[in-house]
């Protein structure tokens, strides 16, 4: 029978015993200095506090590692708290792509023009790509020009004359675009 083996955090803080240094700046729970102090000194602090003693900087103002006596389970858990808390409020931009071609018909680019309307009131990115195949390649700027300005001014008839484009790509097959709402104030 295989046992799995232990999971090993690469950026974990030496706690108590795990301290290889000799000598140490330490502050104690309540947030006194108690100065450069060895760590065997350090580790009786913390017991006496029953309290962990955690490595905070591996260079202190003093030039030897600052340690710190805490709860070193309801820091971690303070910490992790936070970031989730943190990554919850972060906004997330959605991107949707719209492809298209040079002789696409009337009916079906007013189609694909509503669709990309109704992505940008919405809230979201749009990214509309021209495809170019064989020899339309070769007249892949006055057409992709032509497209995008036609584009352009669809999204003015549709009343969204705050629209931006932020990023341009441009290959010999793909022409393409991000279109956005710029946030009116």
């Amino acid at each position: 029978m295989k046992y799995a083996a232990p999971k090993i955090e690469k950026n974990i803080q030496p706690i108590n015993e795990n301290i290889r240094v000799s000598r140490l700046q330490v502050i104690s729970h309540d947030g006194n200095n108690l100065g450069i102090i060895s760590r065997d000194e350090a580790l009786r602090f913390a017991h006496q506090a029953e309290l962990d003693l955690v490595i905070i900087a591996d260079q202190g103002p003093l030039g030897v590692p600052l340690a710190k006596i805490m709860d070193f389970g309801k820091a971690t858990y303070a910490k992790k708290k936070k970031q989730a808390e943190a990554k919850k409020h972060q906004k997330t931009i959605q991107v949707k792509e719209i492809k298209l071609r040079p002789k696409i018909g009337e009916h079906d680019l007013q189609t694909k023009m509503n669709q990309a309307i109704q992505f940008l009131k919405e809230g979201k990115h749009l990214k509309i790509t021209l495809q170019f195949r064989g020899r339309e390649a070769i007249s892949s700027t006055e057409r992709g020009n032509e497209m995008f300005a036609k584009i352009e001014a669809m999204f003015e008839q549709a009343e969204l004359a705050n629209v931006m484009h932020e990023k341009e790509s441009k290959a010999s097959q793909l022409w393409s675009r991000i279109y956005y709402l710029k946030p009116s104030k």
